[in-house]
Parts: structure tokens; C-alpha cells; sequence
């Protein structure tokens, strides 16, 4: 009996979109107190989690003059602003403290400086209290620094090899997403708007794996990679294998892939409520000092398994059969089906390992930016410009984009305000295109 390839997409999307599910519904019927990371939730909070969700204010107090030594047993209220008392939390000895608020509206958080320890005082320029507002489901980090203000005043060249550096590891962090989007185009010609979307699968499942069935971040991710990947499967073998067979033009197959990116979307959204939630593990860590530059090992970590990640699927791609026929596949779809290749199973291939890549890259990103259902979606447009400043459908063209275009990202906030730095690397991308419409790695190719 021959199933049909809707059957199998249907079922094979069910098996990988379980976890969210599960997950969104795990997240939504725990105590308050269970949806925090083990740092925030360690504190003693009082508050009620209204109708509108987890709406809460939390923080950590540190005190500059004791190297950032954690300040505990400190009072923070919260009130409306007619001064009826909705929370209140005493920091931990970590120095955490978590409140949870009715619901959104207007408040004032405010530090009780007589419970100071002795000598303890607030920086002269801080607020306290503080007036906030809060909308739906928002969970906002509140900061009152103690202590005096021991930051050296920097020059923005003091600061680019600090900056240089963070670009760097976004940008080869972000080349596993744009390597996984490079390969898919170049074997299938598919521009695939919903390649975002697999970010975001890939963070959200470890998530799940992580925060709420408790397993350590690293299997976690690896189990999410795997899942990704037979997400990916999934999706070729249920929707887009028919649709080539169909004959479908690259153009409607595109409009599909932005219909899927906002179902996806839609999802993710639903599942978790719209919040920014947290891996249980490397939340914060402490920062080591190389010379002029300071990385914490979570990140040195991420940039290693970047890096090893891309020279071994580049590797395959040269030296393995599948990879050679891949690469026939690329040049010459229809010369490689009649020399024998299984165009159908090595595109199946390529779309297993490029979401796989695209959950690795999510999974890594979230580390430091936290999981939200849109981050995939945000960081979609940088994406494209780094596959395209490299060289549409180049293994090393998307590897080397992604990293001009992420220390491009970074270095540009030395000049242009952070909330631009985005916009900096599209217009950057432009100049290239104008100069090298095929990419830098690119091959130029005759039109007509």
C-alpha cells in the first residue's frame, strides 16, 4: 500500500512538534516559582501571577566595591501608584530577588535602603523608587546598583577589539544557520523564508528537553539537533518533494515557504505565550580576561562547536559520495539523475542537514539571547545578507558573509546607535552587491 506523502509529512510534524506542545502546555500550567530560571526562582518572591500571565519583575543586587559580591537579605516592594502593596521579595545569597506582579499596569518598584547591610549604599545617580509599566506577559529586570561606579571611561578604540570579538562569535555561530540556508538553495534553487523558523524550532525544543524535562543543556541541544533535522526531513518529504514533482515554480514555492514561516511563527507564539524564556544552565557566567578582550566559556564553547560543525559537513561535502553528489545535484540536476543519482533522496539529504545546522545555530544563539518564538524570524534578513555577501549557494561564501556581516554588526555600534546596527550590515550588503553582484566567493555567471 502506497502512503500518501501528506500522510507522512502530517505525522512526521506531529512526532517533531510534540515537544512544543508539551512544553507550552508544561509552561503554562506550572507555579509561577517553576517558570523562573533556578536563579530567579531561588528567591523569595511573593505575588500573585494574574490572568494576564507571567508579568513579574526580577533582579540581582551586586556590590561594586566588594568585586560584584552578591548583597542579600534586601527588601524590594512593589506598590500601585496609590500606594497599595502588590509584592514583595528579599534577595537571596546570590543577591536574586523575583517578584510577580496581578497583572500589567503602572508600578513602583522601590529598595528598602534600610535593610543595607552597614557601610552598603546606593550608586548617587540611581533612582529609587523606580516607576515602571508593564505590559502583558512581560518580565522586566530591574537594576539598582550599589556600590561606587568602577568602569573605566573608554575610547572606541579601546573597545573595538571587545566588539570585533562579539562579532565574531555571532557571526560564525549565525554561519550554521546561513550554511544550512546556503546548501538548500544551491541543490533546490528554493529561497526559503521559513529557514527563521528552524532557529527558533531548534531553541524552543531544547528548551523544552532542558527547563522542563530537567536533562543537562548539552544533551538537550544534541537531542534538538536531531530533531531538527528530521523536522527538516518532514518537510521535504510531505510538502515540498510533491510540490517539485508537481512542477511547482520556484516562485510559488517561495510564497509557500512565507505561509509556513508564519504558521511556524504562529506556533511557537501560541506555545509559549509570547515570553522570552531561559536554558536553566550557563544563564550568567563569569567572564574570563584574555588581554583586552573578556569571554566566558559558555561562548568560547559555542564558537568551537561552530567551527568544528562547519569543517566537517564542509569536509563531506568534498570528499564523502553523498557530498559529491550533492554538489552534482547543484550544478545539474537533471545531468545528475541521468548519470544515476537519486536526486530525490540527496535532496532529502540536504534538507535533514540544513535544518539540522539551522536548529544547532538556534540552540547555540539562544545560549546568550534567550529563546523567543521571533528570534528565527529577526534574524532571517542577516541570513540572507550573509549568503548572499558570500556567494549564493558556496559552502565557505556563507561562512565567510557571516562573519563580515556579524563584526560588521557589532564594530558599527562604535559609531551608530545600537537600535541601527541591523540596517548597517543590510547597507553594507548593498555596496558589496553593487560592486560584486555574485558575492565575494561567488561565480560569475552570464544572464541571457
Amino acid at each position: 500500500m502506497r502512503v500518501r506523502p501528506s500522510v507522512i509529512f502530517a505525522l512526521l510534524t506531529a512526532t517533531v512538534l510534540l515537544p512544543l506542545v508539551l512544553a507550552g502546555a508544561a509552561y503554562a500550567t506550572a507555579e509561577p516559582g517553576a517558570r523562573l530560571a533556578p536563579h530567579a526562582a531561588a528567591a523569595d518572591g511573593q505575588g500573585g501571577g494574574g490572568e494576564d500571565g507571567n508579568v513579574r519583575v526580577f533582579g540581582f543586587l551586586r556590590n561594586t566595591a566588594e568585586d560584584n559580591e552578591p548583597v542579600p537579605d534586601v527588601t524590594i516592594t512593589v506598590t500601585t501608584k496609590d500606594g497599595e502593596e502588590v509584592g514583595t521579595a528579599t534577595t537571596d545569597d546570590e543577591g536574586a530577588y523575583s517578584i510577580d506582579l496581578p497583572g500589567p499596569g503602572a508600578y513602583v518598584v522601590e529598595l528598602d535602603e534600610d535593610t543595607l547591610p552597614d557601610g552598603v549604599l546606593l550608586r548617587d545617580e540611581i533612582q529609587n523608587p523606580l516607576d515602571i509599566t508593564l505590559s502583558p506577559n512581560e518580565e522586566r529586570p530591574i537594576a539598582f546598583a550599589i556600590g561606587p561606579d568602577t568602569r573605566d571611561v573608554q575610547t572606541w578604540v579601546d573597545r573595538l577589539p571587545q566588539t570585533i570579538w562579539n562579532g565574531f562569535y555571532f557571526g560564525i555561530v549565525l554561519a550554521l544557520g546561513a550554511l544550512g540556508l546556503s546548501v538548500i538553495f544551491g541543490t533546490t534553487g528554493l529561497t526559503n523564508f521559513a529557514h527563521g523558523e528552524l532557529l527558533t524550532f531548534g531553541a524552543l525544543v531544547a528548551f523544552f528537553f532542558n527547563s522542563t524535562l530537567g536533562w543537562p543543556l548539552a544533551l538537550a541541544g544534541a537531542v534538538a539537533v536531531v530533531i531538527s533535522g528530521l523536522f527538516g526531513l518532514a518537510q521535504d518529504r510531505g510538502l515540498w518533494r510533491p510540490l517539485r514533482r508537481r512542477g511547482t515554480g520556484l516562485v510559488a514555492m517561495m510564497i509557500v515557504s512565507i505561509g509556513m514561516a508564519l504558521t511556524l511563527r504562529n506556533i511557537f507564539q501560541i506555545r509559549t505565550g509570547g515570553r522570552t524564556v531561559t536554558y536553566t544552565e550557563f544563564v550568567t557566567q563569569a567572564s574570563v580576561d584574555l588581554g583586552p578582550i573578556n569571554v566566558t566559556p559558555r561562548d568560547m564553547i559555542a564558537v568551537a562547536v561552530a567551527l568544528v560543525t562547519i569543517v566537517v559537513v564542509s569536509t563531506a561535502l568534498v570528499t564523502t559520495r553523498v557530498g559529491k553528489a550533492t554538489r552534482a545535484v547543484a550544478d545539474n540536476p537533471a545531468l545528475a539523475s541521468a548519470t544515476g543519482i537519486d536526486v530525490d533522496r540527496v535532496i532529502s539529504v540536504v534538507w535533514t542537514v540544513g535544518a539540522a545546522l539551522a536548529g544547532l545555530c538556534g540552540f547555540l544563539l539562544a545560549t546568550s539571547i534567550q529563546v523567543n518564538f521571533q528570534a528565527g524570524a529577526q534574524l532571517l534578513l542577516l541570513l540572507f545578507a550573509a549568503v548572499t555577501l558570500g556567494g549564493l549557494g558556496t559552502v565557505w561564501g556563507a561562512m565567510l558573509g557571516s562573519v563580515i556581516v556579524g563584526i560588521f554588526i557589532e564594530v558599527s555600534t562604535l559609531v551608530i546607535p545600537s537600535e541601527l546596527k541591523y540596517a548597517g550590515a543590510l547597507f553594507i550588503l548593498i555596496l558589496v552587491l553593487l560592486v560584486r553582484p555574485q558575492g565575494l566567493l561567488g561565480r560569475r555567471e552570464r544572464v541571457g
